[in-house]
């Protein structure tokens, strides 16, 4: 196993067990099943373990498993605060408490914000007490570092790292999304801050292994080096320096043993200008669908009705390379869930984004069929929600 340090020298393997997806039967974690293959990667040197307090089952099979054999003190946990249910510092130190003995420990080694959404949420749990709570939580070693996760655009991620003194950092990073989500901007910003970076969705849900379209899988296998598109996905990521680690929900022991044996044999550079090549015809062909030739660069940006257009179009563009649910959960999470509302509804046709974009995209047209197609009433419902949650 490879492993790279921490922000204080600790070091992590560079392939982290993301524990959202264990196996589940009749609603309920299998234990047996989950117990093996997270003992696999244990015993292969694995030792970065993530979870969630919203996953359901997560936390306390996480500290079962650990407990039962006896491992705790040897690895590291992950887990996020559900900012999105705190209403008081009290609420901060109840689920907390609640966490600590769900993973039956004492202490968190990387606790995150989950699913931090912009500059004035974070501004919010300022005014809630966040920053003394976790002072005395840091000082008291219960919380060991903290960071944030985030889904949305490098803007945003760039302005959130600068308003605290994180230990690290979580995001969605992938071949797919280099130029989307914080993409390579936000990695390297990050990377430049001297903030570890943590990687999600290093294959978008298994998107880049079991959706692939048939012109990417015939592009992987008439390449000169053969590896799985799962392999050159994590060789991809693996290969760039400024990736710390990288989480994988794995399910099933082959492949728990394909990702160790890909991490325990990877090279920073790896990946050099030909692969980085045959993997942009790959991105080219998922992409033949794609409804608008957004390339994610933020010339747009920042939209004076703050509508998130590079965020807009890449959903409209994943639900006809990747489905509906994907791209509607996509654009839920980086428009309807920010504290200031970003979708294409905000829109005024203005056209200021038209005179500034490089591909000569006919924003205003496109950002209307976006709306015609994520907008959908169950995404109406969910806003509906988050608002009433919000006033509540």
């Amino acid at each position: 196993m490879n492993y790279r340090k921490d922000r204080y020298g600790n070091e992590l393997s560079i392939l982290g067990y993301g524990c959202m997806r264990f196996t589940q039967s009749s609603g309920k974690i299998n234990m047996e099943k989950a117990e093996a293959e997270l003992m696999e990667a244990y015993r292969a040197g694995v030792n970065y373990y993530d979870t969630a307090y919203v996953y359901p089952g997560s936390e306390a099979a996480l500290g079962e498993i650990l407990a039962k054999n006896k491992i705790r003190d040897k690895v590291s946990i992950a887990t996020k605060l559900p900012h999105y249910l705190i209403k008081s510092k009290e609420s901060m130190e109840k689920y907390f408490t609640e966490q600590l003995n769900r993973l039956q420990t004492d202490h968190i080694d990387y606790y995150l914000m989950h699913m931090l959404t912009d500059v004035k949420t974070w501004e919010r749990l300022k005014s809630l007490g966040i920053l003394e709570w976790l002072a005395e939580k840091k000082a008291g070693g219960a919380i060991r570092q903290i960071g944030f996760s985030y889904h949305g655009n490098a803007e945003m991620f760039c302005r959130l790292i600068d308003v605290y003194d994180w230990d690290f950092c979580q995001i969605q990073y992938n071949y797919m999304d280099e130029n989307t989500q914080a993409g390579r901007k936000g990695l390297l910003y990050a990377n430049q801050k001297g903030i570890p970076v943590i990687i999600m969705e290093p294959l978008r849900g298994g998107k880049l292994v079991s959706r692939l379209p048939e012109k990417a899988v015939e592009i992987f296998a008439q390449y000169p080096v053969q590896h799985t598109p799962a392999q050159w996905a994590f060789k991809w990521l693996w290969s760039q320096p400024q990736v710390t680690c990288v989480l994988s929900g794995m399910n099933s022991l082959e492949m728990v043993r394909d990702n160790v044996t890909t991490a325990s044999n990877v090279k920073v550079g790896e990946v050099g200008e030909r692969e980085e090549a045959m993997l942009r015809q790959v991105v080219q062909a998922i992409n033949a669908k794609m409804k608008v030739g957004c390339t994610g660069c933020g010339y747009c940006m920042p939209c004076p009705q703050n509508v998130d257009i590079p965020a807009s179009f890449s959903a409209y563009n994943h639900k006809y390379s990747e489905g509906t649910f994907s791209a509607l959960t996509e654009y839920f999470m980086c428009t309807a869930l920010r504290k200031d509302y970003s979708g294409v509804s905000n829109c005024i046709e203005c056209g200021k984004c038209e005179l500034h974009c490089p591909q000569h995209i006919e924003i205003r047209k496109e950002l209307k069929n976006a709306k015609k197609h994520l907008e959908t009433p169950l995404y109406k419902l969910g806003r509906w929600l988050v608002k009433l949650f919000k006033a509540y």
